[in-house]
């Protein structure tokens, strides 16, 4: 068959755009450095930590901004920035180095390796498995728990572990999907219980020093000190500005690590070669990553703000220590975490080889997104979208959206009444059964709350209405101030006393609403 001159030119030409495109494809958005300025400056970001990960290839490792606002050290690709939840990965591929081991099976009940572990229901202490550690179905509620160990309390890791019998489910098991962190202190357990090491120690050990991260760090206390540390920030009052680092132990597992744009370019690279390092050994088998991104759990799917429509996915699932859904068309495999003053946002997409991390130093998810969808677009050839203007529009809406709540809250507050009783009839201790004691106490002709294992739980119970007060924390970095509403008996005692976050802007991790108070005998 004769081929002419004019077609061996087309298909030579043909050739070379192809090329073009993929070459531009695996280059980074051209503007992507003013693009990041001008997402830091709207949303008041001090630092950002930015890896892209391509076909293998590590196109962008690097720091933004500066490290703290007052100061001038600027932030690089080697500086650390907690990664919060984004540490669950880190924990479900531990467990799966242990079961290519053969040392522990996924679907075998945890107190095959924990004889001593209690749920609330004895059904499901029997069949909860070290799977579902992971995937936020056992019927807990929304960040159940966490009180035990945000803030940092007194209790230890395996004093947490033992209090989880007392917490009584929300839903049935493995009925609906709720985000948790205590299980993942289970996982560790687990981990412990066989490999006869501590979580750190064998995340340090058999992840992150055969992954080369050999800067990141597997305690939260350890992010907290050092030269190279991106400071964590926050709003505080109406005003961004550097707060104290989260620095309890106690939740390593869940959300210790702390890494940066170097280490997190290695850990996309692991991931999305399916296990495989760079010298051609392997971290984790393919069957490991093929369990590791297999939907367990089906997630709800909600309508997304009108600007951010074209983000609504049609599957959602949470895998082992991931979210799996689409986005466009593709499949993603993504992840968000937040610690005070730190937030982040991972994203892989294995069909395209490309993975994304964006580390940040303010509590501003709007920025990590911002940033991230850009990026994402720019990849899967996408029109370009303003998630920067689109991303204000709707962080401005849920700014309005809680003064609304609030205001609506004050408004609808009968501040003319008064006690049922003299502030010393409130005063007392009180106990929970998972969380322990809570004191009150008149002082001064004003009653303070202290939460007996959580130092910075202390504060002063503002009366809001009948018998209903607000806990105002001292430590105003908190931001979780709470209702305390106190229930009578016929004869004027307490009888028990619930609380709840003051406003919506509260973090979930403060599952006050989940106490029951009692007037301890």
């Amino acid at each position: 068959m004769r081929t002419s001159k004019y077609a061996i030119a087309l298909g030579l030409a043909l050739a070379s755009t192809v090329a073009g495109y993929a070459q531009s494809r695996a280059q980074a958005p051209a503007d992507l450095d003013a693009y990041v300025a001008r997402v830091m400056a709207a949303f008041q970001v001090p630092a950002v930590s930015l890896a892209i990960v391509k076909d293998g290839q590590v196109v962008v490792s690097k720091g933004y901004g500066i490290r703290k606002l007052g100061e001038s050290a600027p932030a690089d690709a080697t500086t650390l920035f907690g990664i919060a939840s984004n540490t669950k990965l880190f924990t479900a591929t531990a467990l799966g180095l242990l079961v290519e081991e053969g040392k522990v099976e996924w679907d075998a009940p945890v107190v095959r390796y924990l004889p001593w572990f209690q749920m609330w229901d004895p059904y499901v202490t029997r069949e909860l498995t070290v799977r579902d550690l992971l995937v936020h179905r056992s019927g807990l509620g929304l960040g159940a728990g966490d009180l035990l160990w945000w803030p940092p309390s007194t209790y230890g890791r395996k004093e947490i572990a033992e209090r989880l019998r007392f917490i009584r489910p929300a839903t049935s098991f493995r009925s609906a999907y709720a985000y948790d962190n205590v299980l993942y202190l289970i996982a560790a357990e687990v981990i412990e219980s066989i490999s006869h090491q501590s979580w750190e120690d064998f995340v340090s050990t058999r992840i992150l020093t055969k992954a080369a991260m050999t800067t990141s760090r597997v305690r939260q206390s350890a992010v907290g000190a050092g030269d190279n540390i991106a400071t964590p920030h926050a709003e505080v009052g109406g005003t961004v500005r550097p707060i104290a680092p989260f620095v309890s132990d106690n939740t390593n597992p869940a959300g210790g690590i702390g890494a940066n744009a170097d280490d997190m370019a290695k850990w996309l690279g692991v991931q999305l070669a399916r296990g495989r390092l760079p010298d051609g050994s392997r971290l984790f088998s393919e069957a490991t990553w093929q369990q590791l991104t297999t939907v367990v759990t089906p997630m709800p799917i909600g309508n997304p703000a009108p600007e951010t429509a074209a983000q609504r996915p049609n599957f959602r699932g949470y895998a082992l220590g991931l979210v799996v859904q689409d986005y466009r068309g593709r499949k993603l495999l993504t992840h968000t975490g937040g610690l005070p003053g730190y937030v982040s946002r991972v994203m892989m997409f294995p069909d395209l080889d490309l993975g994304i991390s964006v580390l940040t130093n303010q509590e501003s998810g709007a920025a990590f997104d911002a940033i991230a969808y850009r990026i994402a677009d720019h990849y899967l050839g996408e029109p370009q979208v303003d998630w920067l203007d689109a991303y204000q529009t709707v962080a401005a809406r849920q700014k309005a959206n809680v003064a609304q709540t609030e205001q609506a809250a004050a408004t609808a507050r009968n501040a003319a009444s008064r006690p049922s009783l003299p502030l010393s009839g409130y005063a007392g201790t009180y106990t929970d059964q998972w969380y322990g004691d809570v004191v009150i106490e008149e002082q001064d002709g004003m009653l303070t709350i202290r939460f007996s294992r959580t130092p910075a739980l202390a504060g002063s119970l503002e009366h809001w209405q009948y018998d209903t007060f607000v806990a105002r924390w001292r430590d105003r970095e908190l931001r979780g101030d709470a209702f305390v509403t106190f229930a009578l008996n016929p004869d004027g005692t307490i009888d028990q006393v619930k609380m709840a976050p003051a406003s919506p802007a509260v973090d979930f991790s403060f599952d006050f609403q989940d106490l029951l108070l009692k007037p301890k005998p």
